[in-house]
């Protein structure tokens, strides 16, 4: 089949390469000028599939509010007056409950795990090199009651039959050497045992070069400006090069057999036949600095559960990542943002690097309401959707790229994801 991808991040890009191992003759469009410069660029690092789980969770409606009046909040609603933004709030406080909660993880364990499998079967296979590391995830705790939380999430896990070690303060500063130094008083921690680390733009920088290798073909600078229809199927792809402007745009329409719409949280393509799918723009902020001393910096990664600020190890960088945003495509960076983001890295790891000097970057998650991705077919018998990844896109790619050649060639998925 002559297949077009559209969206060169980390699930257009692990899609596209999933569907050429099977034989398809496959296209990437991507409006960029390179893969991953969007969402996939500037995440945390983390494959955690320990911590695949929905933002919609029991009593997160009243602590959104609380965080509303605080301006370096891990959850920060600005209201608009957006139909869409308050449709998908609706949609999301509906999944609110215990039941909801429990049945929405459960969906995303088992892709987020089945995709680290199949991760790993791509670095056997090819080699690929990204700044990865398999040291695992310290989920860090400063309260009493995130201790609590901790012990709660590690009965879940247990049930999951996940891997996972309660620690002491003590017990987490051997895991993570480097705080010793912190300035944060630390009362325990949860280690992921087997969740890893990357680098997702070099990931696709390289995954890209593979899938050359196997005959996918690429197309930059190129916008996706419409989908024509006839009766039941996308007939053509309307793709602009160029802006316009002082630089001339030209057009050409392409056809395919079958369109697998990657396109992060730019839903425009689908809005406009009809096809109204809850995901939703959840901007998120990230910094990266050059390590300066190697014995007080992060081995692999701490999720700081006060802050819901995530610390990786990339090589000789460290990334932090944090805040969950949702005021549509809001580009600004607010400075308490991004004042609080980095005291906090400073103060759990004070002596690792140059604080003042760091790259500052923001994207777009595609956001579900209820907190899974869909790889699905739509109403158009050729159109499929592999989209809604959220702040798990990185760490459920594999998988959902795997699970959408499945889809488009009528086989099962994978038992383990029944």
């Amino acid at each position: 089949m002559r297949i077009v991808v559209i969206g060169a991040g980390v699930v257009g890009i692990t899609t596209a390469w999933y569907l050429a191992k099977d034989g398809h003759e496959v296209s990437v469009l991507e409006a960029r000028d390179g893969v991953a410069l969007e969402t996939s660029f500037g995440n945390a690092g983390g494959v955690c599939p320990g911590f695949a789980g929905p933002w919609a969770a029991p009593g997160m409606p009243f602590k959104a509010l609380k965080w509303m009046f605080s301006p370096a909040a891990p959850l920060k609603i600005r209201p608009a007056f957006s139909l869409a933004q308050w449709t998908w709030l609706m949609r999301f406080v509906m999944n609110c409950t215990a039941e909801r909660y429990t049945v929405n993880k459960t969906r995303m364990q088992k892709v987020a795990h089945y995709s680290k499998a199949q991760l790993k079967l791509l670095r056997e296979e090819t080699g690929i090199q990204y700044d990865h590391g398999t040291g695992g995830v310290l989920q860090l705790f400063q309260t009493k009651d995130e201790v609590e939380g901790g012990r709660r999430n590690a009965q879940v896990l247990s049930s999951l039959g996940i891997p996972h070690r309660l620690l002491s303060a003590a017990e987490a500063c051997e895991v993570e050497v480097g705080l010793a130094g912190s300035q944060v008083p630390i009362m325990g921690g949860l280690q992921l045992i087997d969740d890893e680390t990357g680098d997702c733009h070099l990931f696709c920088r390289e995954l890209e070069k593979l899938c050359r290798g196997v005959g996918v073909s690429f197309s930059f600078g190129a916008r996706v400006t419409g989908l024509q229809t006839d009766g039941g199927r996308v007939s053509t792809i309307e793709v602009t090069h160029g802006q316009g402007g002082e630089g001339e745009a030209t057009k050409r329409e392409i056809e395919a057999d079958a369109i697998v719409l990657a396109t992060g949280p730019q839903m425009e393509l689908l809005h406009a036949l009809g096809l109204n799918v809850p995901v939703y723009p959840v901007k998120g902020y990230s910094m990266t600095t050059e390590i300066k001393n190697e014995a007080a910096a992060p081995r692999s990664s701490v999720m700081d559960e006060h802050s819901k600020v995530m610390i990786t190890r990339l090589g000789n960088r460290i990334r932090a990542a944090g805040v969950a945003e949702l005021a549509g495509f809001n580009s600004s960076m607010p400075e308490a943002v991004l004042r609080g983001i980095n005291e906090r890295v400073k103060a759990l790891f004070p002596d690792a690097a140059d604080y003042d000097d760091v790259q500052w970057w923001h994207g777009f998650r595609p956001m579900t309401a209820d907190g899974p991705s869909q790889v699905s077919r739509s109403r158009y018998e050729n159109l499929y959707l592999n989209i809604g990844h959220g702040s798990s896109g990185w760490t459920q790619a594999c998988g959902t790229g795997k699970m959408m050649a499945d889809l488009i060639a009528d086989r099962p998925f994978d038992v383990a994801l029944s």
